[in-house]
């Protein structure tokens, strides 16, 4: 997030907060197998420490400063943090299995749509759990993103507003796909989106909300 330090219960509550409609948080699993709550697949530009999270345990994640003294959250933690719908997207695609059994022992399908750049993770998350909603994101593209989506059972595309077009949201849409762009931050590209006929927009600034209603 642009106004809190990112992916941290500071930040997401600040979202819900500024009335956005849903809470973006990206998962990674640590040394232990726990859900960690951080976009990159390691530490060093969100903490004050170095490495990777997945050679970290759970533990040694709490003793980091995160950010004005926030420390790494886990998705439970979120959970409990705040009522609002929340997109979890898979930065690792083992973390599926994990994520999984949260969401089956809290009943979550209704409540947390599964996203993720790798489409074994979506395949697998929509076999194991039931009725979940899933997300297949991509940033570059080839002519079948679409037939992708399809693929896995996704049903929605996310997609890197600089380079989407009219003619991929049409396709998509066409075929009973919805469409997100990402990341809307500016003026332009929320006119963009809103050009495009996109189905909402994912945002690091929730004030943006003043102008269109998308996810945080």
């Amino acid at each position: 997030m642009g106004v809190e330090p990112e992916n941290t219960l500071r930040s997401f509550v600040h979202a819900e907060r500024a009335g956005m409609d849903a809470i973006e948080l990206d998962l990674h699993l640590s040394k232990d197998g726990a859900l960690a709550v951080m976009h990159d697949a390691d530490v060093d530009r969100t903490t004050d420490g170095k490495g990777p999270i997945n050679e970290k345990t759970l533990s040694e994640l709490r003793e980091l400063d995160a950010g004005q003294g926030e420390r790494v959250p886990v998705f439970e933690e979120v959970l409990d943090a705040v009522r609002s719908p929340v997109q979890a997207e898979i930065k690792d695609a083992a973390a599926a299995r994990a994520l999984a059994e949260v969401m089956l022992r809290r009943d979550l399908a209704d409540r947390v749509e599964v996203s993720s750049f790798h489409d074994e993770a979506v395949a697998e998350i929509a076999r194991l759990v039931p009725g979940v909603r899933t997300v297949l994101i991509a940033s570059r593209w080839q002519g079948d993103v679409v037939d992708r989506a399809k693929a896995v059972g996704a049903a929605t595309l996310a997609l890197n507003i600089r380079r989407l077009t009219l003619e991929v949201a049409e396709q998509a849409h066409a075929e009973g796909l919805k469409v997100i762009g990402w990341v809307v931050n500016t003026q332009d590209h929320l006119r963009l989106a809103r050009a495009l006929r996109l189905d909402g927009a994912t945002t690091d600034y929730p004030e943006i909300r003043r102008a269109g209603r998308f996810t945080a």
